[in-house]
């Protein structure tokens, strides 16, 4: 097992995730709605796994398979849609880094979440501060088991998903 590995906020997070979003949008062209930042690393001054996360929402599910193989193509690693949530998965690393880039239609739930999620995060620091202690915690504690380490972070997240959606 690797070791889940939380480290502190990197300045350049936001410039990697503009290059590989200027990389995406000439990739699917007027395929693409939105690419959002997402994840800890879209949220200045929270730590996270030195991971960009981006969900990149396509103009309607119809044209999800043409973009999935697209970016199959792409040298990205293609994970399938692991969840049952209609957000296709892939991966890129990069020394120190990489990237996990989400492909979903328009009216997905998943990524709606993500969004609110992030938002009340970059809104409310003392929370973003509770969560980053979270992921250390866990992190330590669980000992490369990956499933310990989300499912623990998976009541937080569902709580602040609840909060933002009561502030709207």
């Amino acid at each position: 097992m690797r070791a889940i590995k939380v480290v502190d906020y990197d300045p350049s997070w936001p410039r990697l995730f503009a290059d590989i979003g200027t990389e995406v949008s000439i990739l699917l062209g007027d395929l693409v709605l939105s690419i959002d930042h997402i994840g800890s690393t879209s949220v200045l001054g929270l730590a996270a796994k030195p991971k960009i996360d981006l969900d990149v929402v396509v103009i309607s599910d119809d044209v999800l398979p043409t973009t999935i193989e697209m970016v199959r193509a792409a040298d990205f690693v293609f994970h399938g849609n692991p969840h049952g949530d209609g957000r296709w998965v892939f991966t890129r690393n990069r020394e120190g880094y990489g990237f996990r880039l989400y492909l979903c239609g328009p009216d997905n739930r998943a990524h709606q979440e993500r969004i609110l999620f992030r938002d009340y995060l970059r809104e409310h620091p003392e929370r973003a501060k509770a969560y980053a202690d979270l992921k250390r915690r866990l992190a330590a504690e669980a000992d490369g088991d990956w499933d310990f380490y989300t499912g623990g972070k998976s009541a937080f997240v569902s709580e602040t998903i609840q909060l933002a959606t009561l502030r709207r």
